[in-house]
């Protein structure tokens, strides 16, 4: 398995998860092969919950990296499962057409073009 999956499935322990028990992890590649990772973080109102994948972008981007080139995603699911509505805009505003990879924790994986999983993004282009 690949660092960058590694980096995922290890983030996900990290998950403060109390309520849904849906446990999430996250890594993102910069340019020049520098990981950061996230988990989800779960608050008691939901509606302030952050997801992993928005974790690891923000990470990143508060560490002063851009130009990222892959993205992995982790959990304890059977049919593997893709970044939510809102984290696959912010994935496609930082990290454009990035390759995305699933993973689960029986090392199931499934790769994919972001543009796949979010067909005509709205971004700056439109503003």
């Amino acid at each position: 398995m690949n660092k960058l999956l590694e980096a995922a499935l290890a983030a996900r322990q990290n998950a403060h998860a109390p309520f849904s028990k849906f446990k999430v992890g996250a890594a993102i590649e910069d340019e020049s092969g520098r990981i950061f990772t996230g988990c989800n973080v779960e608050n008691a109102t939901y509606g302030l919950t952050l997801c992993a994948e928005r974790v690891a972008v923000f990470k990143a981007i508060s560490e002063g990296a851009r130009n990222f080139k892959r993205i992995a995603v982790a959990a304890d699911t059977g049919v593997l499962t893709p970044p939510c509505g809102a984290c696959r805009q912010i994935l496609w505003e930082f990290c454009g057409d990035a390759e995305l990879t699933l993973v689960n924790l029986q090392g199931k994986t499934e790769v994919f073009q972001l543009r796949d999983l979010f067909p005509r993004p709205f971004d700056a282009s439109f503003l």
